[in-house]
């Protein structure tokens, strides 16, 4: 009961909290454009996750960790060349610096972290607005959370084998992304598309 009382308590918040993240604009976000966002999430996921399947079938976490680092980026270039999206991922611990957040997706990562800690559930770790853009104009934004599962933990875990360490070492110098357990808030996917 004072679980509940809690996540509610938290989602009250969260909910009255979203409304000022940023200089958002008074406008709805589309429906279509939403549902755009969570088809090409979908793509990414579906899309990363097959490649590292084979991967880690292929040659073990070792070799994962060269797939995603290559291939990662390539699934999200190519999502953005051909749907007018900026698709991407974003973490407050992270492993490629390109993934690095703004001031936009770092206020949204917090809130999804404050939400994971409370066990809301998974529906509740996207958000979206319409803010303003960077050269005026309007811009939709969303993000939805990756949670971190078991397989993650062979490269994302409190205890990596040495052998993954290595390569972890020589592929991104500056690594922020360990010691996460399971159901840890690992980052979000993170899309924009200019509305004008």
């Amino acid at each position: 009961m004072r679980m509940r009382l809690l996540l509610s308590g938290v989602l009250a918040l969260s909910t009255l909290a979203w409304t000022g993240l940023g200089a958002a604009l008074e406008v709805a976000p589309d429906a279509s454009h939403l549902a755009e966002a969570r088809q090409l999430v979908r793509t990414f996921a579906s899309n990363l996750k097959k490649e590292l399947k084979a991967a880690l079938k292929k040659g073990g976490p070792v070799t994962a960790i060269e797939t995603c680092h290559l291939k990662a980026p390539d699934i999200a270039k190519d999502l953005s060349n051909t749907s007018h999206w900026e698709v991407r991922r974003a973490s407050l611990k992270v492993r490629n610096l390109e993934d690095a957040p703004d001031k936009w997706e770092t206020t949204v990562l917090e809130r999804f972290e404050a939400l994971n800690k409370a066990d809301a559930p998974e529906e509740a770790m996207e958000y979206s607005e319409v803010v303003p853009g960077k050269n005026g104009g309007r811009v939709f934004r969303y993000m939805k959370a990756i949670p971190t599962i078991r397989i993650c933990l062979k490269c994302h875990g409190e205890t990596i084998d040495p052998k993954v360490q290595k390569q972890l070492d020589s592929l991104y110098p500056f690594d922020q992304a360990t010691g996460f357990t399971e159901n840890d808030l690992r980052g979000a996917f993170s899309l924009s598309l200019p509305l004008e």
